[in-house]
């Protein structure tokens, strides 16, 4: 079992190269459009986790031991293939047959635990169950690892997710982690005006979780945020993002929910991020 430690500038540097890999992957991907705002949110947290926090070995991904990580919102797939890529669960050859026919590597994630998928979703508010599930299983067999379920803040809307984080607190899950990747938008306008849930914190107190709120995209504060303490109760990480971050064209614009680049675009995207375009 392996667990990778860089130091903050190293996962800075990986999220970087995160961001160049899914804008080239969704110009790749044509007609076909890609979930780019939602995608590029969630880049330093899946930066941090698979680059410090999880525990894993891409030689033994079946070992039993291993961390978990399920991404609820499948439409984060870009923030989450670049991730597995970086730290070698394929190959950046494979990583850019996204949304290919009958490539393992479509718009929304589909189970392949070889390639460190660890569950199929898409359907949004089923991830934290599934999770639950896995925890439960590790705490029955005395396993040491944790589970991570990434949700989004628009998927805390359904009503399995609350169902879920009762049985969390009921279990004592304390080998599991829920983040939040709170950019306040979802597909179809403002998260607040399509239904204001109140406060995030609270609610999750209320549940009986540990309840920790950080800027999602600032490595130290997410690295302290996974060190927090918090036995007998399962952890909730409420991560402040952006929509599209790293783009000026796509922070906090709806339209790049999901979207198509034009060859424009795209090299606009490249030059901001300090890449090349034709590379």
């Amino acid at each position: 079992m392996k667990q990778n430690k860089f130091d903050v500038q190293s996962i800075e540097q990986m999220a970087i190269k995160m961001r160049k890999h899914a804008i080239k992957m969704a110009y790749s991907a044509g007609n076909n459009g890609a979930h780019l705002g939602p995608g590029l949110s969630i880049v330093e947290l899946m930066a941090t986790l698979y680059g410090a926090v999880m525990k894993f070995d891409v030689k033994n991904p079946m070992d039993a031991d291993r961390d978990r990580f399920i991404l609820s919102k499948g439409h984060g797939t870009l923030g989450y293939y670049t991730a597995l890529a970086e730290v070698g669960y394929f190959s950046q050859e494979e990583l850019y047959t996204f949304e290919e026919n009958e490539g393992f590597l479509p718009g929304q994630p589909v189970m392949n635990v070889e390639k460190g998928i660890e569950c199929s979703s898409g359907s949004l508010g089923l991830g934290l169950s599934f999770g639950i599930g896995i925890a439960l299983a590790g705490k029955k067999q005395n396993k040491l690892f944790k589970t991570y379920v990434l949700m989004g803040d628009g998927e805390c809307n359904e009503g399995t997710v609350w169902e879920a984080a009762m049985s969390a607190t009921h279990f004592k899950l304390d080998n599991l982690v829920a983040i939040i990747d709170y950019n306040k938008m979802q597909s179809d306008g403002s998260s607040f005006e399509i239904l204001d849930m109140g406060s995030f914190v609270n609610k999750w107190q209320s549940f009986g979780w540990k309840v920790i709120e950080v800027d999602g995209h600032d490595i130290q504060a997410i690295l302290d945020a996974f060190q927090i303490i918090h036995s007998q109760q399962p952890l909730v990480i409420i991560a402040h993002t952006v929509k599209g971050k790293g783009i000026s064209f796509m922070e906090h614009n709806i339209e790049w929910h999901h979207g198509q680049l034009t060859t424009t675009l795209y090299e606009q995207a490249m030059k901001e991020l300090g890449g090349e375009s034709n590379g």
